[in-house]
């Protein structure tokens, strides 16, 4: 059974076609969004599949023009177990909203707290240490998508009990090869982030997971099933933790 912990289905072109697909392959999903608005069609186009999970996200890219859609995602938050995509984004052509992003979400984490915990998909490029410090006051199990920091703010992650979710483009990077064999195996998810990426200049399909596991497998130097193995078990007890 395959995972795919990070995928963007409302973003397809088609993405009744997609989930409909999704029927002939043997994989989880879950379905983050960007908005809080997104969430309600994308969890009824999904509920048609029962292998497919729609988390409530708030991308901090889009704070800025979307500030007023928290009050929306309170209203929302009971209703789910997920939570994603969400958190902080310190690239240069984001700095301008950093204090928005900052704000909301740290208005996010105190709402999960209070509603004791959520499984959180989280965005955390060129803003790790900010964010891993917000979580320290937080309440659930954060997952951070596509990590990209450094060794130190790797090293606090573990220790804060973080999970991660590694892609195609990750792990055939040489600096994501590096992060990967350094995170702990029982805390490793696998992702697409699709539609956003592409492989041999082709969209990424959920189920084109499978691409990750021979990389994987050789970085854990053991075999493509038991690497499979592995993350399969890794979200079965994902599942139980709230």
């Amino acid at each position: 059974m395959l995972i795919d912990i990070h995928c963007h289905i409302d973003l397809y072109d088609n993405p009744q076609k997609i989930i409909s697909d999704c029927n002939n392959h043997d994989i989880y999903i879950l379905s983050v969004t960007t908005t809080p608005k997104a969430w309600e069609f994308t969890n009824k186009i999904c509920s048609t599949n029962n292998r497919i999970k729609t988390a409530l996200g708030f991308h901090p890219q889009i704070v800025s023009q979307r500030y007023e859609e928290i009050k929306l995602f309170d209203e929302l938050l009971p209703r789910v177990k997920y939570i994603g995509e969400i958190g902080l984004d310190g690239s240069y052509e984001f700095k301008v909203s950093f204090d928005q992003q900052l704000s909301i979400f740290r208005h996010i984490l105190k709402s999960v707290k209070q509603d004791g915990g959520k499984i959180m998909s989280i965005h955390s490029r060129n803003a790790a240490m900010f964010v891993l410090e917000e979580l320290k006051l937080s309440e659930g199990i954060p997952i951070l998508h596509w990590f990209s920091g450094n060794k130190t703010e790797l090293d606090k992650a573990i220790q804060q009990g973080c999970w991660f979710s590694v892609g195609l483009p990750m792990i055939m990077s040489k600096k994501g090869r590096i992060i990967i064999s350094s995170i702990p195996k029982q805390r490793l998810l696998t992702e697409t982030d699709a539609p956003f990426n592409k492989y041999k200049n082709n969209i990424l399909m959920p189920w084109d997971i499978e691409l990750i596991f021979p990389e994987l497998s050789h970085i854990w130097n053991i075999s493509i099933e038991e690497s499979i193995e592995i993350v399969f078990s890794n979200f079965r007890k994902l599942l139980t933790t709230i």
